[in-house]
């Protein structure tokens, strides 16, 4: 991994990590707080030998004490001082607990003796540095007693007394809160790091770089309102979520040039991840483009696209492959008149044989002679081999990749399955990609708050041709071979101004205005 992909990965999960920080910082302080604070008192003593006044000897005796000051440190802590002490104060405890409370130390190549008491009390510390210090000078004036009863040589000489402390030795409340901020804010960083590494879900365009060669032909960004509003292309079509899908269908569009597939099977590797409104998105901004599109609901298993797009789903599919229906019959125009569905039908013992019969295929090939776009909703390629078989009678197959929903391994199968049956895999879509609202492209949204609320008030009607039958307004009927199919022009009504200020009259004196080629509906000639 590479400096970039660590922090990423930091970017990522900053929540997580400071989580962590926070935590071990607050349990430093919470140690600190709970913690009886110690105060330390010290007193130091110099050592010195009492000779001659020549250099000679003033030299010896400083050897002398040099060598002698790091056992005399050693007799500080033994009973031989403390008992004394200890009787001296009444401190009722033994020399053994006394000596943990006390340590002495004496400076690299000096004479100088520190001793250093700990105790909860400032005063009793202060107390009990000074009695120790006085003992352990009387000990070893005793113990350096030349056996002829003479003064000892050696001299102990206090040159800073213990004076009570008034700050705590410890805690060390700022040293343990930077010592806990940096051990969570390490445990925060190994546990991402842990995370990442035995995450195997999908949740980016470049993730999905890693598992296959595929091209990413489009990537929906993740969106809150994604399910109050799943046909985000007739609700919002100004949203950056709908330029998603105009982006999907610019690039579907100049997909293999040459031999463009009219025919699409869309789905995805396991449940929920988007593909049935990816593929309805898909169709509305490809209708919106001109293009003549039937979309069709072979999800045999579980339909959905006749209750996203609000039509009757009774009769459908599989009405027409058990030859009890013609397309005429159960095709239904929605929208501006060049998207028709299809719905699933009812939902047959046997998906699985229908959409692999002579009749699916019969169907698929007027379907493309007739419409410029073919859509086909299948089920998911994992729990069942649905859409495997459709994609034998489709020109391609779009994929779709919910961020977070599928795994490494099962993209890695399903696109091994449409492989195994020599379909042809057009690209990947990544759906519900998680992006920060800098990179989602907001700024891009070019329309005024006015024009954004008329339009959603005038599009949360049900916007389909309804189907009257052959006397219906603005309909017509087409043949091809076998297959009818009703067929609606674009000369519906069209929808209510907006604005506030222009009336019903003067619009039409100023489309009256207007060149034909600017009309709307049919031009007049």
């Amino acid at each position: 991994m590479e400096l970039s992909d660590y922090l990423a990965i930091a970017r990522k999960r900053w929540v997580s990590i400071g989580a962590l920080s926070i935590a071990g910082l607050a349990g430093a302080l919470g140690v600190s707080l709970l913690t009886t604070p110690v105060y330390t008192a010290t007193t130091q003593l110099f050592v010195s030998v009492q000779g001659g006044g020549s250099s000679s000897d003033m030299l010896q005796g400083a050897n002398f004490t040099r060598q002698q000051v790091a056992s005399y440190t050693r007799i500080v802590t033994s009973p031989l001082v403390l008992g004394p002490v200890i009787d001296d104060l009444g401190l009722g405890i033994r020399a053994s607990e006394l000596a943990q409370n006390i340590t002495s130390e004496s400076p690299l190549n000096s004479s100088l003796v520190n001793i250093s008491v700990s105790d909860p009390s400032p005063a009793v510390a202060a107390a009990l540095a000074n009695a120790v210090a006085a003992e352990f000078r009387d000990v070893v004036a005793e113990l350096e007693r030349p056996t002829d009863g003479s003064p000892s040589p050696v001299k102990l000489t206090v040159v800073r007394d213990a004076a009570a402390p008034i700050s705590p030795s410890s805690p060390k409340t700022g040293t343990n809160a930077a010592l806990g901020l940096l051990v969570g804010l390490a445990i925060g960083i190994g546990t991402a790091l842990l995370r990442e590494i035995l995450d195997t879900s999908i949740r980016s365009e470049s993730t999905v770089a890693q598992v296959t060669d595929t091209a990413v032909v489009g990537v929906i960004a993740h969106d809150e309102s994604a399910t109050s509003r799943p046909l985000i292309v007739q609700s919002d079509p100004h949203s950056p979520r709908a330029e998603s899908f105009r982006r999907l269908r610019t690039n579907i569009q100049f997909l293999n040039v040459g031999s463009r597939p009219s025919s699409i099977v869309v789905t995805s590797a396991v449940p929920g991840e988007g593909k049935s409104t990816t593929t309805i998105n898909l169709a509305i901004a490809l209708a919106e483009a001109g293009s003549r599109v039937v979309l069709v609901d072979a999800d045999l298993r579980r339909p959905a696209v006749a209750k996203y797009l609000g039509l009757e789903g009774t009769a459908g599919l599989t009405t027409v492959l058990i030859g009890r229906a013609t397309v005429s019959d159960v095709a239904q125009p929605w929208g501006n008149g060049m998207l028709h569905v299809i719905p699933s039908g009812q939902i047959p013992p046997n998906p699985s044989e229908l959409l692999g019969s002579r009749a699916m295929s019969v169907l698929v090939d007027g379907l493309v002679n007739e419409y410029d776009i073919v859509l086909i909703d299948t089920p998911p390629l994992l729990p069942v081999t649905d859409a495997a078989v459709a994609s034998k009678w489709a020109g391609g197959v779009l994929v779709v990749v919910g961020s977070g929903k599928v795994h490494r391994n099962q993209l890695t199968e399903a696109l091994g399955a449409l492989e195994t049956v020599g379909a042809h895999t057009l690209g990947i879509v990544v759906n519900r990609e998680p992006r920060k609202r800098a990179s989602s492209y907001e700024y891009y949204r070019y329309s005024s708050d006015e024009r954004g609320k008329g339009r959603g008030a005038s599009e949360k009607s049900n916007p389909r041709v309804p189907l009257e039958g052959p006397a219906s307004h603005g309909s017509a009927t087409r043949k091809t071979g076998a297959i009818d199919v009703v067929r609606a022009t674009q000369t519906e009504a069209p929808a209510a101004w907006p604005a506030t200020g222009l009336s019903e009259d003067l619009l039409a004196e100023e489309r009256e205005g207007l060149p034909p080629q600017h009309l709307r509906g049919e031009r007049h000639r």
